[in-house]
């Protein structure tokens, strides 16, 4: 539609209008992206404490291989491949899935890494 040049009063209503318009479309497009982006963090928040017992059921068997090398069991950590595959495999979900839980858990301080492949839980499990 083009601009309105001044002289035609219903010609400027209706333009301000279908302006309005696209401008509360975009808004409302802006909101339930909003929405949906808030949902997915939900569900992944909601599998943190399902992929915590998988991760400390994982560094258990590795403090238990450095228990009995008589190592410090506090070095004990996972492969982050492993971590996604044993979630995928307990949980029933992709291995895309599993990699955006460890990421959040990341995000929010709950795991840590060592290098670029090796996790470990942060102290006390959370921060």
């Amino acid at each position: 539609m083009k601009k309105p040049d001044g002289r035609d009063q219903a010609f400027q209503f209706n333009y301000w209008l279908e302006e309005s318009n696209m401008q509360t479309n975009l808004s409302n497009q802006t909101t339930k992206d909003n929405l949906q982006e808030q949902k997915r963090q939900q569900i992944i928040q909601s599998w943190y404490e399902p992929a915590l017992r998988t991760l400390e059921g994982l560094l258990e068997v590795r403090k238990q291989n450095l228990r009995d090398q008589k190592r410090d069991e506090n070095n004990a950590a996972v492969k982050r491949d492993e971590f996604m595959y044993a979630l995928s495999v307990q949980h029933r979900m992709p291995i895309f899935h599993a990699g955006q839980i460890i990421s959040s858990l990341y995000r929010a301080k709950r795991i840590r890494y060592l290098g670029s492949t090796f996790i470990q839980l942060n102290e006390g499990g959370d921060a």
